[in-house]
């Protein structure tokens, strides 16, 4: 099976993980003026109940068929089997978890209707296949299917969504929208398994290893979204999850670019593993920590520069707390990077689940009692801290366990540039900020609005342009100045396509 070009795949993949937050961002605005922080805390508080049930009904299968599929890439008959096995394993948890969700949640309640409306999300989870077309490196198909199912329900929630009333509405576009597109993806399925046929299917004979990679899956995804869950049960003001969750929202699109080659690296890992080429291991593991700091450095500071601006104008009036809370989570975006790499693209790929389940384990540990005593004393506050400290934690562990495979000085090595240059960019943002904070300026600029409120908004959007132009022009000029190899070979390959594109009009 031919090999998919990494670069393409990146981009598809991007495009998949930072259209499931963008689009729902473009929504954000609106929402967060229309249904406020209180409604949408509610709809936060029980997303995350129904994703422990997905979680366990789950059991890892998606990390597990993705690399088995990789493994199996050139026999179409094994990674068919594969395929029809994971199927049945999956909807049988999945049907089981489903039971206990209704039993305890749906029957009664405060927020009953809102957990019967999000077993939508059940029941798409059971029909997700992506797992497949990541193994064979098709990550365009995903892509394709987000787009429309996305689209359609971002509509539908500016047609339909109107009042702090109708947020069964909201639930209910996001959890269709989910559940038909995990629906949408069986149709390309005939295409990569029609022509052989396939006996003695098995889907018991994965449970071991299904297992031993549910631990560290299920231990992952409850520490992403313990923080909200605790917020919900320790503090009574429901706005307060709100909050919360819109800091993390800018946070996690920023991480979502950080991290999305990690999808696309592990089934190239796996694939990589398989074959016993450790030089070629070391190289996308290079490549992958390059890439990390060389974007992860830029959106951290960015993020920091551009907070105070952007929040209003992004969720309009009464959350000015998210500023505070972006200003104290936004370091998770370079820690979650290098803990993507260590753990989701070498340490799972290479079958080290032990190490990586002790990490996130001990994560998840410190996180719950940080989060306990953190977040009766200062809230969605407390919860940022707990969040950056225990990531540091993860990342410790994982340092540790690779220590003799990765080289931690050759690593910080490759920060310097990165950081120096992000300082700079920094440093010009902030002039920015307060050069267009003069009166004069300010002044200028309030004039073109007819009320004061206006003035200020347009301000921000003002601002909040100039500096994002301001950064990336600094930053990428910093690196070009410092001679980045990932600026200078970006540079010759746009030169090598100028000048064929230049030979071919000659021709012509």
């Amino acid at each position: 099976m031919a090999k998919k070009s990494l670069v393409k795949n990146y981009f598809y993949n991007l495009i998949y993980e930072v259209l499931i937050l963008v689009l729902p961002i473009i929504t954000t605005p609106y929402l967060a003026r229309v249904l406020g922080a209180e409604k949408i805390g509610i709809y936060t508080y029980t997303y995350s109940i129904v994703t422990y049930f997905i979680l366990f009904g789950s059991l890892g299968v998606a990390m597990y068929g993705q690399r088995e599929i990789a493994y199996a890439q050139d026999n179409l008959e094994a990674r068919k089997r594969i395929f029809f096995e994971i199927v049945i394993f999956r909807f049988t948890t999945i049907i089981l978890s489903t039971l206990v969700y209704s039993f305890f949640f749906m029957r009664s309640g405060e927020y009953s209707l809102y957990y019967r409306i999000l077993l939508f999300e059940l029941i798409g989870a059971a029909f997700d296949i992506s797992w497949f077309f990541q193994g064979i490196e098709e990550f365009k198909r995903t892509v394709t299917r987000n787009v429309l199912v996305r689209i359609c329900s971002v509509t539908l929630v500016f047609i339909f969504v109107k009042t702090k009333e109708d947020l069964a509405k909201f639930t209910l576009i996001y959890s269709l929208a989910d559940c038909l597109g995990n629906m949408s993806l069986w149709l390309y399925l005939p295409k990569y398994l029609k022509g052989v046929k396939v006996r003695n299917i098995n889907f018991l004979r994965h449970l071991p290893q299904i297992t031993l990679l549910f631990v560290p899956q299920i231990a992952n995804q409850i520490y992403k979204i313990l923080d909200t869950t605790m917020i919900g049960k320790l503090v009574s003001d429901k706005s307060e999850t709100g909050f919360y969750e819109q800091g993390q929202r800018v946070i996690r699109l920023l991480l979502t670019i950080v991290t999305s080659l990690g999808t696309v690296m592990i089934p190239r890992m796996a694939n990589t593993f398989a074959t016993g080429d450790k030089k070629k291991i070391r190289e996308y593991l290079n490549l992958s920590f390059n890439f990390v700091f060389f974007l992860g450095f830029p959106l951290t500071f960015g993020i920091v520069s551009v907070a105070k601006a952007f929040v209003p104008v992004f969720l309009g009036d009464g959350y000015d707390k998210v500023v505070t809370l972006i200003y104290l989570i936004c370091p998770i975006i370079l820690l979650m990077g290098v803990a993507n790499v260590i753990g989701t693209q070498y340490l799972l790929p290479t079958k080290r689940q032990k190490e990586f389940t002790i990490s996130i384990t001990i994560g998840l540990i410190v996180n719950f009692v940080l989060n306990y005593i953190l977040i009766k004393l200062y809230a969605s506050i407390g919860a940022c801290i707990a969040t950056v400290l225990s990531q540091l934690v993860v990342d410790g562990v994982q340092f540790f366990f690779v220590r003799e495979d990765i080289n931690g000085k050759e690593i910080l090595k490759l920060t310097r540039k990165y950081l120096v240059s992000s300082l700079v960019m920094f440093g010009f943002c902030f002039a920015v900020r307060k050069l267009l904070s003069v009166s004069s300026i300010s002044n200028f600029i309030y004039g073109f609005a007819k009320e004061e409120k206006n003035g200020e908004f347009m301000f921000n959007i003002i601002l909040v342009a100039i500096q994002v132009l301001v950064g990336v022009i600094t930053y990428i000029g910093m690196l070009i100045i410092l001679k980045d190899d990932y600026i200078y070979k970006f540079i010759n390959k746009l030169k090598e396509k100028i000048s064929n594109r230049n030979k071919k009009v000659e021709e012509v």
